[in-house]
């Protein structure tokens, strides 16, 4: 036997602390996070004076690395001015979530990652076109993911949406840090039903809830390596899913955010009242909306075709 041989039975922790550390390496990032750039509510009535959120791209960052994420991204709505001020970062790497117009005429929101300020402004030049979006997108070697796959936030949804989900985008975020817990479970069945990758992230408007909820490469050391991990399936997904207490909660930290950023908006405190109504609601809607198509997925048939299906050399090359 030889002396590494040796080694590695007689001491196998002592093998792995010094010898192949690169292997027991993990990263962490948390893929989904909001911060004041993400723009206003969209609750008609308040999307004039009430931002969706209200966290610092700072105090965004300082959180995540004392929650022991290894890479840091913001994931703001068709946006990357809260991106600014983290670019001396050399751990930061810019991404943005895009409202995406689909062929429907519905919306989803698509996290896109890695990405440059080239990238953004070709992506927003797309994103009322899916089928131009996914050809650039796809030529770009970007990484990108369906997110909240069962969640109403965007609106309605038909059947044919989730058809060219299952088609053509690689990614599913299967763990939301805002959503129900079972909409998580179910885009998670549906994910490794269809052989996508699962991402997960706090989707997180409120300081409170950043960096619970992420996903772990392990091996990976460098943000390439990352994604890399995640496209040949060595990714995990950990931490919170969602409730209505955590929502409520978090609507009254934005709240209190707006009567500070806004004193005047003080005088409209006695409707804060309504947030755990609104909230509930909310809810409910979403569990229905989960319900709804969860049942519809789980009655299809397994995908017809893939992008890769129509070059037997894109998922090689698009992994490369």
């Amino acid at each position: 036997m030889s002396s590494m041989g040796t080694f590695m039975e007689i001491s196998p922790p002592l093998y792995r602390l010094f010898i192949s550390a690169p292997d027991n390496w993990t990263m962490r990032c948390d893929l989904h996070v909001h911060s004041i750039a993400s723009g206003m509510f969209t609750v008609p009535g308040l999307n004039r004076i009430c931002r969706e959120s209200y966290n610092q791209p700072a105090e965004v960052y300082d959180r995540l690395k004392r929650l022991d994420m290894s890479i840091v991204t913001i994931t703001d709505h068709d946006s990357i001015e809260g991106a600014e001020e983290l670019r001396r970062y050399p751990d930061f790497f810019l991404s943005e979530e895009v409202t995406v117009k689909m062929p429907s005429g519905t919306e989803m929101h698509m996290g896109v990652y890695g990405i440059t300020e080239r990238d953004h402004f070709e992506i927003q030049r797309r994103r009322n076109d899916f089928i131009t979006l996914l050809m650039y997108l796809t030529e770009r070697k970007l990484f990108f993911s369906a997110n909240h796959v069962f969640s109403g936030l965007t609106g309605r949804r038909t059947e044919e949406d989730f058809h060219w989900f299952e088609s053509y985008v690689p990614a599913f975020e299967t763990r939301n840090g805002q959503m129900w817990p079972k909409a998580n479970e179910s885009a998670a069945r549906l994910a490794a039903r269809l052989g996508k990758i699962a991402i997960a992230g706090s989707d997180s408007h409120t300081l409170a809830s950043v960096g619970h909820t992420y996903t772990e490469v392990p091996g990976a050391r460098t943000v390439e390596e990352f994604f890399t991990g995640l496209r040949t399936g060595r990714g995990r997904i950990h931490g919170a899913h969602g409730s209505c207490v955590k929502l409520t909660a978090d609507v009254f930290n934005i709240v209190r955010s707006l009567f500070l950023d806004k004193p005047w908006t003080l005088a409209l405190s006695p409707f804060a009242l309504l947030v755990p109504a609104f909230t509930a609601g909310h809810w409910l809607n979403e569990i229905h909306f989960c319900r709804k198509w969860a049942a519809a997925m789980e009655r299809g048939e397994k995908r017809k075709r893939m992008l890769w299906d129509l070059d037997s050399n894109f998922e090689a090359n698009w992994a490369s």
